[in-house]
């Protein structure tokens, strides 16, 4: 069952097959703190152009089937200037979400505490 174009859904439903076609891959919406429980995602359009970039704080998981059969797996973490690959997992078997889970996660919780200590630092 695919999931619907732009509705939430867990990301271990999807993992196992590329990403569709007009999708640039899956933009992370939720994360438990409870290691490898269910990442929350909706699906990116691909980008039209270059001011397609992510948000400042979004957090974009990518994948492609490679030849021995396992995905490849990017994320990809938006700043407030440019985007930047944070991570690769190469060659990764089924249900891989619970592999990514950590570090997304730590980088979520990373990057909402600099962004509440930068605006704490901007009222001193």
């Amino acid at each position: 069952m695919t999931p619907p174009a732009t509705g939430l859904f867990p990301l271990r439903e999807v993992t196992r097959r590329p990403v569709p076609d007009g999708r640039r891959g899956a933009l992370v919406r939720e994360v438990s703190p409870h290691p490898g429980d269910i990442l929350r995602t909706t699906w990116h359009a691909t980008p039209t152009g270059p001011r397609d970039r992510l948000g400042p704080g979004a957090l974009l998981l990518t994948w492609t089937p490679n030849a021995s059969g396992g995905m490849d797996v990017t994320a990809h973490l938006g700043l407030n200037t440019l985007d930047v690959t944070l991570a690769t997992w190469p060659n990764l078997h089924g249900d891989w979400s619970t592999t990514v889970h950590p570090t997304v996660y730590e980088t979520l919780a990373l990057h909402t505490a600099l962004r509440v200590a930068t605006k704490a630092l901007a009222t001193v």
